[in-house]
Parts: structure tokens; sequence; C-alpha cells
């Protein structure tokens, strides 16, 4: 064995040879793509869409109104000193029955703009209810859903037709259960008691434009027809949801039907419903004035079923709404069985 050490030296090795990769040649995948649906998931509830915020400058149609109303007034006013005092200068019974009948019609007056007011604030807080009962049950909260059960409580207090209802609410006030189970208990005991009235209004007012509008001679005639029978039952079917609408009122809500119908494109008729109610039907066979009457009735079942989402305290789901293609069959059915509201189809 030798005793000479070896001097460290450097020695360079030299790397393995890697494999060549083999490039596949494109090709296409064929199959197709499932996609699972969340067991978790649910359908947010839809209010009816508020009216866009008017912009905060200076509107000179406005301003117009109010000088021209101002001079209105002024002009009464003096109008009636005038007459007055003509009356005390002729008899002074004269005169004072003349302020006496001044003095009802101010009290009358007065009386009219309170209640156009007071009609405007039951809307608007139908409105907040609406959107506290959607706030609940999206996003389970229970503020919104105790301002909810309140608000009922005020807009159907007296009412015979809320009073089974009221007591159920005023039963499970004390239990323990989550904001949106507690808003669907109010919306089975209290609300839904009154769609079924309202599927009579709308099928009321549908019937009686569908057969007037086909033997009414001139075609003014009805649209004047037409348009009072909606406004009449916009105001039913508020009144029975709580609205209480005045005048003021109700073309507000003819104007808040007419944006919910704009936003979900409501008034546009699908060819299959049309052909099926008119064209296959006893009244298309008749005449085609008949046919206009049908179509002028399905109008009317549908501004009648945006009227009824408006003025809705809570929100209703959309498996659970009435479908204008169910309403329109029933409508048209003449004493028929009614088709089942099941295997209808939605129209918006």
């Amino acid at each position: 064995m030798s005793d000479d050490h070896r001097r460290p030296q450097a020695f360079r090795i030299d790397p393995a040879p890697r494999p060549e990769k083999v490039r596949r040649a494109p090709r296409a995948i064929h199959g197709k793509i499932k996609f699972d649906e969340d067991p978790g998931g649910q359908e947010l509830v839809v209010v009816p869409p508020a009216p866009l915020p008017s912009s905060r400058g200076l509107k000179w149609g406005s301003l117009l109104i109010s000088a021209l109303f101002g001079l209105f007034v002024l002009w009464a006013g003096l109008s009636a000193s005038n007459l007055i005092e003509q009356l005390f200068q002729r008899s002074v019974y004269l005169g004072w029955l003349g302020a006496g009948l001044a003095g009802v019609a101010a009290l009358a007056v007065l009386a009219i703009i309170i209640r156009e007011i007071w009609g405007l604030l039951r809307l608007n807080r139908i409105e907040h209810v609406q959107a506290d009962a959607a706030r609940a049950l999206n996003h389970d909260d229970d503020e919104a859903a105790k301002r909810v059960i309140a608000a009922l409580r005020s807009v159907y207090r007296g009412r015979h037709d809320a009073s089974w209802g009221l007591k159920v609410l005023a039963e499970h006030e004390s239990d323990v259960m989550d904001a949106k189970d507690r808003i669907r208990l109010a919306d089975r005991d209290l609300v839904s008691g009154f769609d079924a009235e309202t599927h009579r209004i709308i099928a009321r007012r549908s019937r009686r434009v569908t057969l007037l509008t086909a033997v009414t001679p001139a075609a003014a005639f009805d649209i004047l027809f037409v348009a009072a029978q909606n406004l009449r039952m916009l105001r039913e079917i508020a009144t029975l949801y709580g609205g209480r609408p005045s005048t003021l009122a109700t073309l507000k809500l003819a104007r808040m039907v007419i944006g919910h119908l704009a936003v979900t494109g409501g008034l546009a008729l699908s060819d299959n419903l049309i052909q099926h109610v008119v064209g296959k039907g006893l009244i298309g066979r008749l005449s085609a004035r008949f046919g206009e009457g049908a179509v002028n009735g399905i109008l009317t079942a549908r501004i009648g079923l945006a009227a009824r989402d408006v003025c809705r305290p809570i929100p209703q789901e959309a498996e659970a709404k009435e479908t204008l293609t169910s309403l329109a069959r029933e409508l048209l059915n003449f004493g028929g069985e009614p088709k089942d509201k099941d295997n209808a189809t939605p129209t918006s």
C-alpha cells in the first residue's frame, strides 16, 4: 500500500442525455361540459324597479305649472271675495250664505289635498315595505324583517279580511326564527290571502274590456273605455293590498306599472300566445273585431299582473306567480274548465 497522497483534481462530468419530447399533433376534444347546480344556491327575490332619480336642476316645466296654479288660486280667491262682497251689498243673508258656501268649498278642497297626500304616502310606504321584505329574504336581515312585520300590522289593522293573518303573526311574534322564515310566514298567512281576490279583479276587468271593446263602434271610445277600466283595476288592486290610492296616487301607480312593464318587457305579447287564444278560439273565428277585443283583454290582464307585483307588500317568488298564459286561457275559455297553471309557461 503506497503512502503517496494524490493531489486534489477537478473533474467535469458531462450531463446525461435527455430524451426528446415528441410533440402531439393538434386534435379536437369532443364531449359536452356539464355544470352542476349549486345545491345551496337560491334565486334572489326581485322587487319592482324604482323610478330613476330625477335631476336636481331647475325644472322649467314644474316652475311653469306651479306659477299657473298660483295664479289660478289667486284668481279664484279674488273672484270669491268679490262675489261675497256683492252678495253682502244686496242682502246680509245672501252674503252670509255665500260666505258659508265658500267656507264649505275651502274645507272640501283642504280635505281633498290631505287625502291626496295621504294616498301618496301610503303608496310610498308600500314601496319601502317591498324593499325591506326583499332585503330580509335575500340577506336574512332581522331588522328588515321586523320593520316589515310592524308595517304590515299598521297597514292591515282594522280590516276584517286580515284579522286571522294578524292573529297568526301575533302568536308567532316571540318565536325564534330566521328573517326569511318570518317573512314567508307573513306572506303565507296574511298577504297570500289577497291573491285570489286580485285574480278575480283582473279576470273581471279583462273580460269586461274584451266584450265591450268588441261591441264598441268607434275606436276613440275603445281607448277611453280601456283606460278607465285599467285605472279602476289599478285602484282596486292597490286598495286590496293596503295602498288606498287617491287620484294623484293612482296616476303615480299607473306610471310605476308602465315602468315595470317597460323593464320586464311585459307589453310584448308572443305570437304563439295570440295565435292560441285568438286564432284557435271561438273569438278569433267570429270576426277580427272580437280578436281585437281579446288582445285588449290580454293586455289588461298583463297590466293587472304588473300592478299586483307593484302593489304587493311582500315580493312574490317566481315559481308562485301566476303566468299570463294561464290567465289568458282562463279569460277566453267562457265557462270551460280553466287550464292547469303548472303546465303554463311564463310570458313576460
